[in-house]
């Protein structure tokens, strides 16, 4: 490929710019960051739940959630998969087809996670919800669905597999996660919300392509 088709899109290098400098604002600012632009269940919900007072829910939350993380790693690997999947889609959709998707999933996958929240224990009701996650898995289910005989190589474990695969497969384990509580602390049901919204919108894109690139 040239060095346009192989190197990192437009609107994919601003979101890994933004994430990254939101990520050293967090390190900076700390608390205060978290409290305002992560996204909180309704103040009501968990005082009814936990009687334990924490910031409440902001509707401008459901998109800048997803520019905080948790950790350097959390960052690092939600950004790898921006820069794999979403550069790929994005030259093939154009910017504003490839914006409007993402941010899609991005709500989508908050929704979700606002409304298992509801659903949970008093504990699971007070705690923030941040990262990329739900809009990179709309873009890998994107891409899964796109380019369904692509070979990816996976890291753990070392292995080749093609993306209709890595899909399901990746798919099918953050649902048992998510229902059986695996890994704590882990929004399985938003990332799976980011998939949900994602195939909902191609679905109807099929039907009525969208009318901007």
């Amino acid at each position: 490929m040239d060095r346009h088709q192989s190197g990192i899109s437009s609107i994919v290098q601003l979101l890994l710019v933004a994430n990254g400098g939101m990520f050293l604002l967090e390190l900076y600012a700390g608390r205060p960051v978290i409290d305002v632009l992560a996204l909180w269940p309704p103040v009501s919900l968990v005082t009814a739940l936990s009687g334990q007072p924490t910031p409440g829910f902001q509707w401008w939350q459901l998109v800048t959630y997803a520019f905080l993380h948790g950790s350097l790693m959390h960052l690092l690997l939600n950004m790898y998969a921006l820069w794999l999947f979403g550069s790929r889609m994005e030259r093939l959709w154009g910017s504003n087809a490839f914006t409007f998707y993402y941010f899609f999933c991005v709500i989508g996958a908050g929704l979700v996670q606002l409304f298992v929240a509801s659903l949970g224990p008093a504990e699971a009701g007070g705690y923030a919800t941040l990262g990329a996650s739900g809009g990179v898995f709309g873009l890998l289910l994107a891409f899964g669905l796109t380019f369904p005989n692509e070979r990816l190589l996976l890291v753990f474990p070392p292995i080749v597999l093609r993306a209709k695969w890595f899909v399901l497969i990746y798919g099918a384990i953050e649902l048992w996660a998510g229902i059986t509580g695996t890994e704590a602390g882990v929004a399985h049901f938003a990332h799976l919300g980011g998939m949900l919204f994602g195939f909902i919108l191609l679905w109807y894109w099929r039907r009525h392509p969208p009318g901007f690139r």
